[in-house]
C-alpha cells in the first residue's frame, strides 16, 4: 500500500466512513467496514483516529465542507443582492437533491450522538459548526456591501434552523416546489435586513 502523508489519510478514511454510513446508517458502520470501503488495513484506520468520536468529528465537519465550498462559489454579486442570496440557496439545496443520503446522514449523526453517552459534545459540535458556516457566508455577503439590521450571529443562528428543518421536510415528503417556495421566501427576508446599499440592493438594478 503507497505511503500517504496522515492528513491525506484521515480525509481517505472520512470519505469513505460517509459513505459507508450513508448507505448502511451509522449503528451499523464499524471500523472494519470503514477500513474496508477505504481499501486499507485496520491498523491504518486505528493510526489515523484514536477514537470513534474523532471520527464522528471528523465525519460532520467533512459533509459541512462539502456543501460550504459550492455555497460559497455561488456567492457571487449579482445584480441585487436577493439574487446573491436565492444562488446561494439555491446551491446548497443543489447539493441537498444530488446528495440526499448524505444529508440523511447529518440527522442520523445528531440523534446518534445525543443517545450515545459521552457523545453529545459532537451534536454540540455539530450545530455550532452550522451556525459558524453561516457566520462566514454572511460574512461573505457582508464584504459585498451589505450591512444587516440584525447581528450576524442571530440571523446565522436563524438561516441554520431553517434549513436544517427545511432540509428534513423535504427529505420526508420529497416535495421540491414547496421548499423552492420557502426558499424564495427566505431569500426575500434576508435581502429585507439589509440597511446599507452601497454595492448590492435589495432589488432594482445597480446604480451607476
Amino acid at each position: 500500500m503507497a505511503r500517504m502523508p496522515l492528513a491525506q489519510r484521515r480525509r481517505q478514511l472520512t470519505e469513505a466512513a460517509i459513505r459507508a454510513m450513508a448507505r448502511d446508517g451509522v449503528p451499523r458502520t464499524t471500523t472494519r467496514s470503514i477500513a474496508a470501503e477505504a481499501g486499507v488495513s485496520l491498523s491504518v484506520f486505528h493510526y489515523c483516529f484514536d477514537s470513534k468520536q474523532a471520527l464522528l468529528e471528523s465525519v460532520i465537519e467533512t459533509i459541512t465542507e462539502h456543501y460550504l465550498a459550492v455555497v460559497k462559489e455561488a456567492i457571487l454579486p449579482r445584480t441585487t443582492l436577493r439574487e446573491t442570496v436565492r444562488a446561494g440557496f439555491q446551491a446548497y439545496w443543489d447539493h441537498v437533491r444530488a446528495h440526499p443520503a448524505e444529508h440523511m446522514l447529518t440527522y442520523e449523526l445528531t440523534q446518534y450522538a445525543l443517545r450515545e453517552p459521552g457523545f453529545e459534545h459532537l451534536a454540540r459540535r455539530q450545530h455550532e459548526l452550522y451556525c459558524a458556516t453561516y457566520a462566514e457566508l454572511i460574512e461573505q455577503v457582508s464584504g459585498m456591501g451589505a450591512g444587516l439590521r440584525v447581528p450576524v450571529p442571530v440571523l446565522a443562528r436563524y438561516l441554520a434552523a431553517m434549513t436544517d428543518g427545511l432540509t428534513l421536510n423535504f427529505l420526508v415528503l420529497g416535495d421540491a416546489a414547496a421548499a423552492a417556495e420557502i426558499l424564495d421566501m427566505v431569500s426575500d427576508h434576508v435581502a429585507g435586513l439589509v440597511h446599507d446599499e452601497r454595492l448590492l440592493p435589495a432589488s432594482g438594478p445597480l446604480r451607476p
